[in-house]
């Protein structure tokens, strides 16, 4: 264990609860692993579920990619945290269901059909191999000012998704009801509360017991519906290409951009992972990380699952815990394998409500914005110049989340792409960044402020 008050680099005191090499005991790293798994599990089941509800597909195939989601998951969490070779950053990552790639997915299946996802998913992953293997020339375009705007607005886009999950679950018949608001409030206080006011194993382990309890209180209200268990199968078998594999140019230039987004997400993770134990990321941890988001997204192609990437809401629960340690993201990734095989397991999972996962939601990705605003405000000169950037850029990538009509005289494909206010966000920094006079440079010193808290 390695408890570590003492002034970072960036002249920030940061407490750590667990290193990312350090090993906590299996009594606790295995709920701590189950955490992690909890927070990450509804995007990874729900992004796959809404690609094969808006493409039309049947419950049965919709149950077998929804499992092949799980298992790769799984096999790629592993991979990222342990490498194979140079494949994989050796930090605490997970890995899922990448949401970049929903609305471009949805197209691709709606023109073309589900093989020609699955063409397009493998075909274009290497752009972000390509992409990992030039990061020492590419690395200038990415200093902490756009990877710290790119982390900020994945935590503010993400917030829509907490609030409707509190409210009961977008299109839900209950939705905003004082029950299901109720429920998601107890689940955020006691993630709060067991944080702040307890020690050791019950603060770190805060979100995992808020969702215990919220789980508990749904039954009696009702809310708790364990019908899918009985209906599932024991044992799921991985089956290659199940759905065939075709291959369209225009899906394919689709899918491609898409991954230079998603590699934007990976690298603003990477950093956002290092930075809650106080350093930047290494050139090799950065190559590592986007070689596994690129390969294992074509090991998903194979085997029926969509693009992987790194999961924020587990940086910002790495943030909000103070554990940063492999070996329980290595945990979860096991028990993402196990789900992947054994569909009932997964069921009684999936069963948990909507404002349970909601009022959990509200915690960890409001702290993927703080982790963002950490890696700017530590980071980086916050002179005029790079204040009109991040300014500029997480108006717009807000703007077109929250005002959608804004684009809709657009054509349909550019639509989508304008849509994402990560996307938008990003992009915008990223260009800014590149023409106006002056950079994005990393502090060189710490501040007045953080002088007088050092000599105090």
């Amino acid at each position: 264990m390695s408890v570590d008050t003492q002034p970072h680099e960036d002249g920030k005191a940061e407490l750590i609860e667990y290193d990312i090499d350090d090993e906590p005991p299996l009594q606790e790293a295995i709920p701590l692993g189950i955490q992690h798994l909890l927070a990450m599990f509804l995007s990874t089941v729900a992004l796959p579920l809404v690609i094969a509800g808006a493409i039309g597909l049947s419950p049965g195939e919709t149950a077998f990619i929804v499992q092949m989601a799980l298992l790769v998951a799984g096999l790629a969490t592993i991979v990222q945290v342990y490498s194979i070779g140079p494949i994989g950053a050796r930090l605490p990552i997970v890995m899922g269901t990448s949401a970049i790639f929903v609305a471009p997915l949805i197209d691709i299946g709606n023109a073309f059909g589900l093989a020609a996802i699955f063409g397009a998913v493998i075909v274009a992953a290497p752009v972000e191999i390509v992409i990992g293997y030039f990061y020492d020339d590419l690395r200038r375009f990415f200093p902490p000012l756009v990877t710290g705007v790119v982390v900020m607005l994945v935590g503010l886009t993400l917030i829509p998704t907490a609030i409707d999950y509190s409210a009961g679950g977008p299109g839900a018949e209950t939705y905003g009801n004082l029950e299901n608001l109720a429920l998601a409030g107890l689940v955020f206080a006691a993630a709060i509360g067991f944080n702040q006011y307890f020690d050791g194993l019950l603060s770190i382990s805060s979100v995992l017991i808020a969702v215990v309890i919220g789980y508990i209180v749904a039954i009696p209200l009702g809310l708790l519906d364990l019908s899918g268990v009985a209906e599932a199968g024991w044992v799921a078998v991985p089956m290659p290409l199940e759905f065939g594999v075709e291959f369209h140019p225009s899906a394919i230039l689709i899918a491609a951009f898409a991954y230079v987004v998603t590699s934007m997400e990976t690298i603003g993770d990477v950093e956002g992972t290092t930075g809650t134990v106080g350093r930047q990321a290494t050139n090799d941890e950065m190559r590592g990380a986007l070689y596994a988001d690129g390969f294992m997204s074509m090991f998903a192609g194979l085997f029926n699952a969509f693009p992987n990437t790194s999961f924020s809401q587990n940086v910002g629960l790495i943030g909000f815990t103070g554990v940063a340690s492999k070996l329980v993201v290595g945990i979860c990734g096991v028990f993402l394998v196990v789900l992947g095989l054994i569909p009932k397991v997964a069921e009684v999972v999936a069963a948990m409500p909507n404002p349970v996962l909601g009022g959990a939601a509200v915690v960890l990705f409001g702290m993927i914005f703080s982790i963002g605003l950490r890696i700017v405000a530590n980071r980086v000169d916050l002179n005029r110049r790079n204040l009109t950037i991040v300014a500029v850029s997480v108006v717009l990538g807000v703007g077109v989340e929250v005002r959608p009509d804004a684009i809709v005289q657009f054509p349909e494909d550019v639509q989508v792409l304008l849509g994402s206010g990560l996307l938008v966000g990003g992009v915008t920094a990223l260009v800014l960044n590149a023409i106006l006079p002056g950079d994005g440079r990393t502090r060189q010193g710490p501040t007045q402020v953080e002088e007088t808290e050092r000599s105090g």
